[in-house]
């Protein structure tokens, strides 16, 4: 590469002989100040590789998808997919994977905290047939492995999550969690359907998708400070996780979606029981109302954070999408009062009628709300 602007990627790439081998798909959010090193950095590793990089942004509100639309204008090699109304680094690399021709797709982040210069040692181990899946592994060892740049909270939180990981995959894998990979593309088209695009563990999901084992090779690198952009993790993370966990644990037979809400759900059912018991002076009955419109609000707000985090409302949205939460789940709030009020005078504790009302509404509020709310 002639000397230039590290931060400027050529304007006249190479034209490729043959056909395109490798793709580079890379979720943004919020990183339009990476961009142009980012392409530069893996133009630099790549050298004569056929390769192209996708980045799939998410609506950036700082003109990420602006900047990628800039170098794509001048080097073909570049492509954005500018996605609007959906959200989530799940679903933003299975739909950059999805939109590869190449035979070899590798994921990794905007923000420049992976080593590009691993990917040349990831496409040869696949190139060569000795493997479906090369993951780049903070905890394999090796000269420079090192996940220190997540800071002593995070890395605590993500050796954890990894330990988990394992124990649901029962695969080799030192960091199932890694956003850093490079596969076969052939073996994610194959399981695309079973695959969560809400979360963001999406190697995890792919290695536990697969009908027959994967041949994985897992390759040491040092994961770096970030320079700029957003980070994309929050406490929601970790709920979606568990949700996705407990998911191939059934074989899929459980959407990680409606377990996690139900998981909301279940803490809806301590916000009811709570307000219910503070509001037994005024009448069972008045009660068993206001504390039914209490855990309606607290699962409305709950699962628009984290369950459907992906396609959040806002602002008016937000508004509106309550009203209709309200008027759907009112629909089941009579059923929800008399069946409570019934098991009430029968007799039994009083956090009995209340979970007996509760659970009569669940299952109607998943189906319409999923459908009309998000």
């Amino acid at each position: 590469m002639p000397d230039s602007d590290p931060s400027t990627p050529a304007a006249s790439p190479p034209a490729p002989v043959g056909g395109l081998e490798l793709t580079v798909v890379v979720p943004t959010f919020n990183e339009r100040a990476n961009v142009r090193k980012l392409i530069s950095l893996v133009e630099a590793a790549l050298g004569q590789t056929r390769w192209q990089v996708i980045f799939v942004d998410d609506d950036s509100p700082d003109g990420t998808a602006a900047e990628v639309k800039a170098v794509a204008a001048v080097d073909p090699r570049v492509q954005c997919l500018h996605r609007v109304g959906r959200r989530g680094l799940a679903g933003a690399v299975i739909e950059g994977i999805m939109a590869s021709a190449a035979p070899f797709v590798a994921v990794m982040d905007g923000d420049l905290q992976h080593d590009e210069t691993l990917l040349p040692a990831m496409l040869d181990t696949l190139r060569n047939g000795g493997a479906d899946l090369a993951v780049g592994s903070r905890y394999c060892g090796g000269p420079g492995a090192d996940a220190s740049a997540l800071g002593a909270r995070r890395e605590a939180g993500s050796r954890l999550a990894n330990w988990l990981g394992r124990q649901v995959l029962k695969a080799d894998l030192t960091d199932p969690m890694s956003g850093f990979f490079m596969v076969r593309r052939s073996a994610v088209e194959a399981v695309a359907q079973r695959l969560s695009t809400s979360g963001f563990k999406v190697l995890f999901d792919i290695v536990a998708s697969q009908d027959r084992p994967l041949r994985i090779v897992e390759l040491p690198y040092t994961f770096r400070a970030r320079e700029a952009g957003d980070s994309k993790l929050d406490n929601g993370v970790v709920v979606q996780y568990l949700g996705l966990l407990i998911a191939k644990l059934s074989k899929d037979v459980i959407s990680p979606r409606f377990l996690m809400f139900a998981m909301v759900g279940a803490s809806g059912v301590l916000v009811h029981l709570a307000i219910l018991r503070s509001l037994l002076h005024i009448g069972f009955s008045w009660a068993q109302t206001l504390a039914a419109l209490g855990a309606m609000t607290s699962n409305y707000l709950i699962n628009n954070a984290v369950t459907y985090r992906d396609r959040r409302l806002k602002g008016l949205k937000l508004i509106s999408g309550y009203v209709k939460f309200c008027v759907l789940c009112s629909v089941p709030l009579a059923a929800n009062v008399a069946v409570a009020t019934v098991v009430y005078e029968r007799g039994p504790a009083w956090w009995v009628a209340g979970l007996a009302g509760a659970v009569v509404a669940a299952a109607w509020n998943y189906v319409t709300t999923s459908k009309a709310v998000w």
